[in-house]
C-alpha cells in the first residue's frame, strides 16, 4: 500500500499529500481501489476543504468524489460531489407484525407493492413509463402542493428546468440500487424498508448545475483536478440558485420516500388481513446531499456523498445488498467523522464488471430465499457486486451502533 495510506490508527487511515488536506479513513479490513484513492486526493487538494475529509467503508469510485465521502467546505460547494440524485437515502418503518403473520408464498406480497409503487423506466419510451404515475393517486397529490411553489420559484430563474419530471415521480422507485423490501429484525418483527431519492427532478436538478459550475471554471480561467471537481463560489450568483434548489430537491426526496412508504403499507394491508400499526420506529435520513452545520467552531457546509448523519443518538439506515442483513442504526457523534457513517456496504466493482463475472445462476444461489427479481437484468445488483456488510459495520464500530438487525424476504427492485 502507497505510503500516504499506511494504517496509522486503530480505526481510522489519516492519509496525506503534500498538496491535500488530511484524509482520515475508516476503512480497516475493507478494500478501496486505486482510482477512489487518487478521487480522495484530488477532493482534499480544493483549496476549501475544511479540516480533513472522512472517508466511510463503503468508499468507492465516483463521479469527481468517491461515493462514501463526507466533505466538509467553507465559502464553497461542488455540485458533482453531491451528485444527481440529490436527497437519495432511506426509509424504514417498524410494524407490529411478526414473521408468523406473513403468508407462506411470498409472491403475492410482492406483485401487491409492485402494483402500488411504480419502479423502473421504460427505455426508450414514446409514450408511457412504467415508474412513473399516470394517474396520480391522491396521497401524491397532496403531497405535491407543499412543492409545488418552491419548484416554481426554481423554474422562474432556470426555466430549462420547467421540464423535469416533477409530481409524476412522486411517490415512485426508479432503478439502480434502489429497492423496497420487507423484512425481518432479530426479534422476528416485521419491517418496510425502502432506497430512493429525488427522481427525474433531481437529476435535472443536479446535472444542470454541475454543468454550470463548469461554465463558471471556463469563464474565470479556474483549473480544478477533475472538471467534476467544479464549485460555486460562496456569494456568487449560482451559488444561492444551487442552494435553493438542492434543499428543495431534498425535500422532494424526503416526501417521495413519506408516499412511497405509505403506498406499500397499503399494500401490505391489502394481503395481510390482521390490523395492524406502522410507524413504529420509523427513521427517514438522506446520504447524497448537502446540509449548514458546526464543526470545530466553523459553520460549514458538510456534503454527505453516500454518507449518513451519525450525530448523538441521531438514527439512521445502512443496509447491505439485495442478499444481505441490514442495520438501523444510532449515530456515535463521533467528531472526528464530522459525525457521519456509511450509507451502504459499496461496491466493490462496476456494474459492467459484475455482469461480465457473475451468473444467472450465481444470482439465484445469492438471492436464495428471497422473494425477488432472479433475472439478468438485475446481475449489476447483485450480493457479490458489493463490500462485505458485516467488514464495514467492524470498521465503523466507533462511529455508530447497532440497534436492530434486519434480513430481507421481499425485494422489490426497478
Amino acid at each position: 500500500m502507497d505510503r500516504a495510506y499506511e494504517l496509522l490508527g486503530e480505526r481510522f487511515e489519516p492519509a496525506q499529500h503534500a498538496h491535500a488536506a488530511p484524509i482520515k479513513m475508516w476503512t480497516k479490513g475493507v478494500p478501496i481501489d486505486e482510482g477512489s484513492k487518487q478521487q480522495l486526493l484530488n477532493t482534499a487538494s480544493m483549496p476549501f476543504i475544511y479540516k480533513w475529509l472522512a472517508v466511510m467503508p463503503d468508499v468507492h469510485f465516483g463521479k469527481g468524489s468517491t461515493i462514501g465521502s463526507v466533505i466538509p467546505t467553507i465559502g464553497a460547494i461542488i455540485p458533482a460531489a453531491v451528485g444527481v440524485d440529490i436527497g437519495c437515502g432511506m426509509m424504514a418503518v417498524r410494524t407490529s407484525l411478526t414473521a408468523s403473520d406473513l403468508p407462506d408464498d411470498l409472491a403475492p406480497l410482492r406483485s401487491a407493492i409492485e402494483r402500488v409503487v411504480p419502479h423502473g423506466r421504460t427505455v426508450n419510451r414514446g409514450g408511457r413509463d412504467k415508474g412513473a404515475w399516470h394517474d396520480l393517486p391522491q396521497a401524491t397529490s397532496e403531497a405535491w402542493t407543499t412543492l409545488d411553489a418552491g419548484f416554481a420559484s426554481i423554474v422562474a430563474k432556470h426555466p430549462k428546468l420547467a421540464k423535469a419530471n416533477t409530481a409524476v415521480h412522486l411517490g415512485t422507485l426508479g432503478t439502480g440500487n434502489h429497492f423496497l423490501e420487507v423484512c425481518l429484525d432479530q426479534a422476528d418483527r416485521v419491517w418496510l424498508m425502502l432506497h430512493s431519492g429525488s427522481r427525474g427532478v433531481g437529476n435535472q436538478i443536479g446535472s444542470y448545475f454541475i454543468e454550470k459550475a463548469k461554465q463558471d471554471m471556463r469563464r474565470w480561467y479556474i483549473n480544478v483536478p477533475d472538471a467534476d471537481l467544479a464549485y460555486f463560489p460562496e456569494g456568487t450568483e449560482h451559488f444561492d440558485d444551487y442552494v435553493e434548489a438542492v434543499e428543495w430537491a431534498q425535500r422532494f426526496a424526503m416526501t417521495n420516500r413519506q408516499v412511497m412508504m405509505q403506498h406499500a403499507v397499503d399494500a401490505v394491508r391489502a394481503v395481510i388481513s390482521k390490523p395492524f400499526e406502522a410507524h413504529l420506529e420509523a427513521v427517514n435520513c438522506h446520504h447524497n446531499y448537502v446540509a449548514r452545520e458546526h464543526h470545530f467552531g466553523k459553520n460549514v457546509l458538510i456534503t454527505r456523498k453516500g454518507a449518513v448523519h451519525a450525530g448523538e443518538g441521531v438514527m439512521g439506515i445502512i443496509p447491505g445488498s439485495m442478499g444481505a442483513k441490514s442495520f438501523i442504526v444510532r449515530g456515535r457523534g463521533n467528531q472526528e467523522s464530522f459525525c457521519s457513517c456509511s450509507h451502504g456496504a459499496g461496491r466493490v466493482m462496476s456494474r459492467a464488471e459484475a455482469k461480465r463475472r457473475f451468473t444467472l445462476a450465481d444470482h439465484v444461489a445469492d438471492t436464495a430465499g428471497i422473494e425477488c427479481r432472479k433475472d439478468e437484468d438485475v446481475i449489476d445488483e447483485t450480493p457479490k457486486a458489493y463490500k462485505d456488510i458485516d467488514a464495514v459495520m467492524a470498521a465503523q464500530a466507533d462511529l455508530v451502533e447497532i440497534v436492530h438487525t434486519l434480513r430481507q424476504v421481499v425485494c422489490v427492485k426497478g
